[in-house]
C-alpha cells in the first residue's frame, strides 16, 4: 500500500505518537527505533533522520505527551463557568479515574528522568505548570468568594502529590484500589482543601 507523503512536521507528529505508545507499552529502556519504525511500516533510517539518537527521540516524545497535556488543561480551566466548577473538571481530568495522560508513560518519565537531566527538565516543567494552573484557579475562587484557601500554591501541591501517588498505586498494583474509592478520596481532598463539604462539591457537577 502506498503510504501518503506527510510533511515534516507531520511526520515528526506521526513518529512521537508511535514513540508514546510505545514506551507505554514496553518502558523506556527496552524500546527501540526499530519498534517505533515497525509500528509505523517505515525504516529505521526515517525515525533516525528526524531524531538521530534514541535519546533524542524519548526525550521529544516527553515533551510532546507534555505540551499536548497542558495544552487539554488550559482548554479545561479556559471555560466560561465558576471557579469550582473549572477545578474540579480539571482534577478529575487529571486523577487517574480520569482521561489524562497514560499514567504509564509518566511513571517511566519520571524514573528514567533520575537518571537522564533533558527529561528531567521536562518532567519538572510540566509539573510545575500543572502546579501553577491550579493555584490559579483557586485564587480565582477565593477572590470571588467562592470558598475559602489560604494557600493556593500549597493547595496545588497537594492535590497533584495526593494524584500523583494514587496514579501509582492504580497502576503499578492495579486492582490495589478501585476507582470508586479513588475518586472518593480525590473530592474529599478537593472540598477539604477549599473548605467545602463534599456535598456542596459534588453539587457542582463537572
Amino acid at each position: 500500500m502506498t503510504r501518503v507523503r506527510l510533511s515534516v512536521a507531520e511526520r515528526r507528529e506521526e513518529l512521537l505518537r508511535a514513540a508514546i505508545e510505545q514506551i507505554e507499552a514496553r518502558g523506556v529502556a527496552a524500546v527501540r527505533i526499530a519498534d517505533v519504525a515497525s509500528a509505523l511500516g517505515v525504516s529505521n533510517a526515517l525515525v533516525l533522520y528526524h531524531f538521530s539518537t534514541k535519546e533524542q527521540l524519548v526525550s521529544a516524545a516527553f515533551t510532546y505527551a507534555a505540551e499536548d497535556d497542558l495544552a487539554r488543561l488550559r482548554k479545561l480551566l479556559g471555560r466560561r463557568t465558576t471557579a469550582l466548577k473549572r477545578l474540579r473538571a480539571a482534577v478529575r481530568w487529571y486523577a487517574p479515574t480520569g482521561q489524562a495522560k497514560g499514567w504509564r508513560l509518566w511513571i517511566e518519565g519520571w524514573a528514567v528522568s533520575l537518571r537522564e537531566p533533558a527529561l528531567r527538565d521536562v518532567t519538572r516543567d510540566l509539573d510545575r505548570q500543572w502546579k501553577a494552573a491550579l493555584a490559579e484557579v483557586v485564587t480565582e475562587g477565593v477572590a470571588a468568594g467562592e470558598f475559602t484557601c489560604p494557600d493556593p500554591t500549597a493547595t496545588a501541591l497537594r492535590l497533584t502529590a495526593l494524584l500523583d501517588g494514587l496514579a501509582v498505586q492504580m497502576t503499578a498494583y492495579e486492582g490495589g484500589v478501585s476507582r470508586a474509592r479513588t475518586q472518593e478520596w480525590v473530592d474529599e481532598a478537593l472540598a477539604r482543601e477549599l473548605g467545602l463539604d463534599r456535598a456542596e462539591l459534588t453539587r457542582t457537577g463537572s
